[in-house]
């Protein structure tokens, strides 16, 4: 009896072990052949061999408050004091709510004479917001970062700004020109058709009114022409710098703007590599071209 005993107890443990081994390849088997899950969207700017990341969501609101102190006429070091700011403030993100009654971009209170809620909610008017305090801060472009923020914000912890100094200073960098061919983004598939009323929307509403000239391509996709050495306002300097700063804005504005390809001077960013790369043509002085994609 006790052999049968031992014999049964081994012939349950063979059936177990094949189970088990039976399970095994078919997890191994389903594991190979499901689908990978995508990566998560990114964009990042390079500089100096420094890599600084964010979402697809805080590089449009970056790129809005670059764009913002272009068509105010401000220089790059404003802009990295806004981006270091919104930062800390609300990690660049447009959030309806916050400490007391706190909200926006930066975090302006209705109680301290910011505005109305719906106004500090719209995230242009709350970049004017704090450009038009900014400017008045005396000699703020000498200022560390804390404190022309500070000035402005006046926080309870005036020295939480300087932790992403390093940060908003590579894309003030990239979005103002400074720093070419340094931003990307890596995106999924386009998931609507881009139109060039959103995207020439998108364009006056944070830089102004630009010449652009609207064609359609076979494939059902939309090219912008974009005359961005407009920007410069006549200085043939500035007019390249002008050029990368709204190339990198597009890029910015890439996941939103279902923009596929962003083209200047001899360079070219694609989705599909979601780096630049070297054009095939160089394109004239000041322009940008902006594939955005089809139905």
């Amino acid at each position: 009896m006790w052999q049968r005993l031992v014999r049964g107890g081994i012939g349950t443990l063979l059936v177990v072990a094949l189970l088990v081994a039976a399970v095994a390849v078919v997890v191994a088997v389903l594991t190979r052949t499901a689908p990978s899950p995508p990566a998560a969207e990114r964009c990042a700017v390079t500089v100096d061999g420094s890599t600084w990341v964010m979402s697809p969501d805080q590089a449009q609101n970056a790129a809005l408050l670059s764009a913002t102190a272009v068509r105010r006429g401000l220089p790059a070091r404003a802009v990295t004091i806004a981006i270091a700011t919104a930062l800390q403030e609300s990690k660049l993100v447009n959030i309806d709510y916050g400490d007391r009654d706190s909200v926006g971009l930066f975090q302006q209170r209705p109680s301290q004479d910011w505005g109305t809620v719906e106004q500090i909610l719209d995230p242009v008017y709350a970049t004017n917001a704090f450009y038009d305090e900014l400017v008045e801060v005396a000699g703020y472009e000498q200022l560390p970062i804390t404190e022309a923020a500070q000035a402005v914000q006046r926080s309870g912890f005036p020295d939480a700004y300087a932790q992403h100094e390093g940060r908003a200073r590579a894309w003030a960098s990239a979005l103002t020109g400074f720093s070419p061919g340094t931003l990307t983004c890596a995106l999924h598939e386009p998931t609507a058709a881009g139109t060039a009323d959103a995207f020439t929307a998108r364009v006056e509403r944070d830089y102004g009114t630009l010449p652009v000239t609207v064609s359609a391509g076979d494939d059902g996709s939309t090219t912008l022409v974009v005359d961005a050495g407009s920007l410069a306002h006549g200085d043939a300097d500035q007019v390249s710098r002008c050029a990368w700063a709204f190339a990198q804005w597009s890029v910015a504005v890439a996941a939103e703007q279902q923009v596929t390809q962003v083209a200047t001077d001899a360079e070219t960013w694609t989705r599909s590599a979601g780096t630049w790369v070297p054009s095939s043509r160089e394109l004239p002085a000041g322009e940008v071209r902006v594939t955005l994609a089809g139905g």
